[in-house]
């Protein structure tokens, strides 16, 4: 259980005067200190949903206490690690991060859209200089909490949280020095009694894009989950989920590019029963209300909206979808898929946590050394590592509560 001040005033977390305190610091725009270290960490309050939450600033979960829900595992395991300080700055002060992009937010008026498709990164000069499309998209879904689960929420995570989650997260984030959250249109969910009011904020939003320009045009980014590729005279027409009559097109060069790029995304979304598919897209507009695709990845996710990479890491999360203790995916951000990341880890477990690793069929002997080094660096982490080569899912640590620290009730990230 977490327990906060505000100014001489202190109270856990369930305390009847929480919420009074709550209400206290977000209408004075003063922050909360979480007091799971002695000095407090400052904390914000986020609007989800016409609900308040406390929750915690920007690439500040490793300062947080290991026992805090608060706290984050080490950013060296994932990909974030590289970009901390280099691609990501906080302003520590504000509370917001400021980022460094590898992609184009304006394009040449008249210009022809590129090649349509994000790709990874190649190097890791380019790794730690700036956030490809693709990491922006994991940085929005680790700081909107979305990379955490536990069985408690089952039923509970819908596109309505996914929305909320990632807008507020948007918020806390900036592009030289104009909020991200200006820049992105996340669909809000679609409701049929309100279908009017949806579709004239969708308009406002997006209405920049159609608007006739000299010299160079903005771009807007978009992320929604994809319902279909439909078909298209030349290349295909992109229907979004509570997007409806909108319709982005994807020419047929950048159409191509994306089933090579991303084969590995389709084909988890094509084969799963309950996962999906989110895109994350620079769109670009015409003054005849046409809206094209400029740049896109895509990013496969379970049920449970757990990103996965692999067939490997879609098993792994099926198995820590079902435990009721916590559990944090890890994301690669701009890394390629021959360097190893710590895929997920079990942050309560017992004597210490636990990173876990896959390690794919084919693996060269560099990936196997980088993640010898990886294990050997944190000697406050337990490994659990499946060769894939070697055989199936080896067993896991008993993911029951005898195991775990309790951490009072279950709550939504922050």
């Amino acid at each position: 259980m977490r327990r906060f001040r505000l100014g001489d005033v202190e109270c856990d977390e369930e305390d009847e005067a929480f919420q009074g305190l709550v209400l206290q610091a977000h209408g004075s725009k003063v922050r909360l200190l979480c007091l799971c270290r002695p000095s407090g960490i400052p904390m914000y309050i986020a609007d989800i949903g016409s609900q308040l939450v406390v929750k915690r600033m920007p690439l500040t979960g490793g300062d947080h206490d290991p026992t805090c829900p608060s706290h984050e595992p080490p950013y060296e395991l994932t990909g974030l690690g590289p970009l901390v300080n280099t691609a990501i700055k906080l302003d520590a002060s504000a509370g917001i991060a400021s980022l460094k992009l590898d992609f184009p937010l304006s394009k040449q008026t008249g210009s022809r859209n590129g090649i349509a498709t994000a790709h990874a990164a190649d190097s890791v000069k380019s790794e730690a200089r700036k956030l490809s499309l693709r990491s922006l998209l994991h940085l929005l879904w680790h700081e909107g909490g979305l990379t955490e689960w536990t069985s408690r929420w089952t039923g509970r995570r819908h596109w309505w949280q996914v929305y909320h989650h990632l807008s507020q997260a948007a918020r806390m984030m900036e592009i030289r020095g104009e909020s991200l959250g200006e820049r992105l249109y996340i669909p809000e969910p679609f409701r049929a009694d309100c279908k009017a009011a949806i579709e004239q904020r969708r308009a406002g939003k997006l209405s920049g894009l159609y608007q006739p320009s000299e010299g160079r045009k903005k771009l807007m980014l978009l992320i929604g989950e994809i319902k279909e590729f439909g078909s298209a005279r030349s290349g295909k027409q992109l229907v979004v989920k509570h997007m409806p009559g909108f319709r982005l097109h994807l020419e047929e060069a950048g159409w191509r590019a994306l089933q090579r790029r991303f084969e590995t995304e389709l084909r988890l979304w094509e084969s799963g029963q309950d996962g999906h598919l989110v895109a994350i897209s620079t769109v670009a507009g015409s003054a005849g209300g046409l809206a094209t695709v400029n740049e896109i990845a895509l990013m496969a996710v379970t049920g449970q909206w757990l990103p996965m990479e692999s067939v490997s890491e879609q098993r792994l999360l099926g198995h820590l979808a079902r435990s009721t203790s916590k559990s944090v995916k890890g994301l690669r951000f701009n890394l390629p898929r021959d360097q190893p990341i710590a895929n997920a880890i079990l942050p309560d477990l017992k004597p210490k946590p636990m990173a876990l690793y896959i390690v794919p069929a084919g693996a060269d002997a560099t990936f196997e050394t980088t993640l010898r080094d990886m294990i050997a660096a944190r000697p406050d982490l337990s490994a659990w590592v499946w060769r894939v080569a070697e055989g199936d899912l080896p067993p896991l640590p008993r993911l029951n509560e005898e195991d775990y620290r309790s951490t009072g009730p279950s709550r939504s990230p922050s």
